[in-house]
């Protein structure tokens, strides 16, 4: 599992906000804990493989400026370890 954080330019409001939510959503099908900040310029998500080409070319195509991209591996805690 990967952690997927990408800086988002352009982003003013809530609705811009839900408008890169469900292009990451429709760009990586498997995305999942997706969220974006206007306030930070960010959004980030976890997913299976590094879909982060695509995501940030399908961000771009709404007309927002994708900049860093930080992909880094996510480790998912169980409460009942064996």
């Amino acid at each position: 599992m990967f952690e997927i954080v990408m800086k988002v330019e352009g982003m003013h409001c809530g609705m811009c906000e839900a408008r890169v939510n469900d292009t990451v959503r429709k760009a990586a099908p498997n995305a999942k804990k997706v969220s974006s900040s206007a306030a930070r310029g960010e959004t980030k998500f976890l997913s299976d493989t590094d879909c982060s080409e695509a995501v940030k070319a399908a961000i771009a195509e709404q007309g927002y400026t994708v900049g860093e991209v930080t992909v880094s591996p996510h480790k998912t805690f169980s409460l009942f370890r064996k």
